[in-house]
């Protein structure tokens, strides 16, 4: 797969989270109640392309670097403004126009940035590390569910998720998962981050949730993303050897820095409120 393919898949995720929530927010406020509203077709749509995104990111990260992955499917926020302002009416202000716009020129700038990166060759320990965090951070959520505030359950959501992409990156695909699923499904069961990719993902959803459930939604989703883009980002440049095509680091972390800031002015957008909101009373 070439960066260029890795990097459709990563914009489609964005594009897909987007919709995805927007789709929710529909769904659930058709139903009548919680339980209808979690079968209405639209709301499984959503869930549907929620699924989908996040598919499409696992396979980015095989190829792409970290910091590349997170900060496009960050741009899912800008998709989900402008949606959310023409399927929901949501008041578009100037700032988040500008926002939005960044945005999409960081982005740019990330992927002029962002080269081909070879197989993460991760070792043992490291493996296991990615595990033992994932283990350590689902943990300290349980606790942060009966005693914290909502921005500590955002924080370790972000963190939760950005430990999912950094043992998606460090996952090397069974060789042939078509040929031999039984021996493929062995090995990702051997797989230490294969279980810390499960254990992650699954804290950062229900952690995530809280949040939104007892705080208000732009403070929430503005630490989410800062802490699941900044964190994953260092870690993969540290930890797993992400580069930077030569002459363009500066740029990268800027773009990098620039994404997280249109991020926070885009989780106080209307736009993310309406469909946060609408989401928020559909699960519980």
């Amino acid at each position: 797969m070439t960066s260029g393919l890795a990097l459709t898949f990563a914009l489609g995720a964005a594009f897909a989270y987007g919709v995805g929530s927007v789709l929710q927010a529909v769904g659930a406020r058709r139903g009548a109640s919680t339980l209808r509203a979690l079968g209405h077709p639209l709301y499984l749509a959503g869930l549907a392309c929620d699924t989908l995104a996040w598919l499409a990111s696992l396979v980015a990260l095989q190829k792409l670097p970290v910091y590349a992955v997170q900060s496009v499917t960050a741009g899912s926020l800008a998709v989900t403004v402008v949606i959310a302002r023409i399927v929901l009416g949501a008041r578009l202000r100037r700032r988040d126009t500008a926002a939005i716009l960044l945005t999409v020129a960081a982005l740019t700038v990330i992927s002029l940035a962002a080269g081909s990166e070879p197989p993460v060759t991760a070792s043992t320990a490291l493996r296991v590390g990615l595990a033992v965090a994932a283990v350590l951070t689902a943990a300290a959520g349980v606790a942060a569910l009966r005693v914290a505030r909502p921005v500590v359950a955002a924080t370790l959501a972000g963190l939760a998720w950005g430990i999912t992409a950094l043992c998606a990156r460090a996952l090397t695909p069974p060789p042939d998962p078509l040929g031999h699923p039984g021996a493929a499904a062995w090995d990702l069961l051997r797989e230490p981050v294969s279980w810390g990719l499960v254990v992650s993902g699954v804290a950062g959803t229900i952690l995530y949730a809280h949040a939104l459930r007892h705080g208000s939604v732009g403070p929430v989703t503005a630490v989410l993303w800062a802490v699941e883009i900044v964190v994953p980002s260092v870690a993969g440049v540290l930890l797993l050897g992400d580069g930077v095509r030569p002459g363009w680091l500066p740029w990268a972390v800027l773009a990098t820095l620039t994404t997280v800031a249109a991020a926070i002015v885009l989780a106080g957008a209307p736009g993310t409120a309406d469909t946060a909101a609408a989401d928020d009373r559909a699960p519980g």
